[in-house]
């Protein structure tokens, strides 16, 4: 038995956001709306998107010991979430600024703060709550070492999920533990690299699945998704809605993903059920305040 449905190995940020009418380009200013802090950092953000799908969640992660800090921990033991794992201090918290257009749309930039503190020897340490969890989940808001330490302490029969956000390359032990690896296009085209990508999400997945992951999601936006393994690849239809603001809605397609895969769903299935969810996130402002529980989602 598991204790954990998911395990979130990641990031947690404050997100200080301002609603703008277009975003600026490079040297230009912008006035924008006022500034509203939110709970948010992509591992903190999937860790309470799990929980408020009902999942048994854990978070291991790393904050200040300020007042973003205090508003991660709150955020995630309101939604439900262990944060036995979340350790505190060793730098500020990590900031994201982030600018929201009137289609919804974003532009983020991260101060990593303590989540550039988490080390492979806190991995280490926590390698208990590691292998107690079904599914583990991780981003790359971290540091790229510690994330190799998460595949290393792996429990036997647990999965693993990456999405590489921010990309960039990866180690081929942590390719092998990828089972999806999660991307979007212009994370399968950095991971990709030399190798032409071209304009076909299904060959993107093909060329990401012969680097070594068991499986790939490719995310498409208001396309759906595409899910690949070695059985093949199937397309899965979007959900139309209207959105107001897609911050953090790529965590909840994430996190949804995991757990139905925790519950034994096929990629095709699971990745359905994630991007409803994904676009339940996308019909409210903000990033965890935006999560649907599992009765909003079947409403929708």
């Amino acid at each position: 038995m598991y204790d954990y449905d998911l395990l979130v190995v990641g990031s947690a940020n404050a997100d200080l956001v301002i609603g703008v009418d277009r975003r600026p380009a490079a040297g230009e200013t912008v006035l924008g709306g006022d500034l509203a802090t939110h709970p948010g950092g992509k591992g903190a953000n999937q860790a309470v998107a799990a929980a408020r799908l009902g999942a048994r969640t854990a978070l291991l992660a790393r904050v200040g010991d300020d007042a973003h800090g205090a508003l991660l921990l709150d955020s995630q033991r309101a939604a439900g979430v262990d944060t036995a794992g979340v350790l505190v201090g060793g730098a500020p918290t990590g900031v994201a600024l982030i600018t929201v257009d009137p289609s919804g749309d974003n532009s983020i930039v991260v101060s990593p703060g303590a989540n550039g503190r988490l080390a492979p020897a806190d991995v280490r340490a926590a390698a208990g709550l590691v292998r107690a969890a079904r599914v583990v989940s991780a981003q790359l808001e971290i540091p790229l070492e510690t994330v190799v330490e998460v595949v290393r302490n792996l429990g036997s029969g647990s999965r693993f999920v990456l999405n590489p956000s921010p990309p960039r390359p990866l180690a081929d032990e942590v390719l092998a533990a990828c089972d999806p690896l999660i991307v979007n296009e212009h994370e399968a085209k950095v991971l990709l690299g030399e190798d032409d990508p071209g304009e076909d999400p299904a060959g993107w997945a093909r060329l990401l699945l012969a680097r070594g992951p068991k499986s790939v999601v490719v995310t498409l936006g208001a396309a759906g998704a595409l899910v690949a393994d070695g059985d093949g690849t199937e397309s899965v239809p979007s959900v139309t809605v209207d959105a107001v603001d897609t911050t953090g809605a790529g965590d909840a397609f994430t996190a949804a993903l995991a757990v139905r895969l925790g519950a034994g769903a096929s990629l095709a299935d699971a990745a359905a059920y994630a991007a409803r969810v994904g676009a339940a996130a996308v019909t409210r402002r903000g990033a965890q305040d935006s999560y649907p529980t599992t009765a909003e989602v079947e409403a929708l």
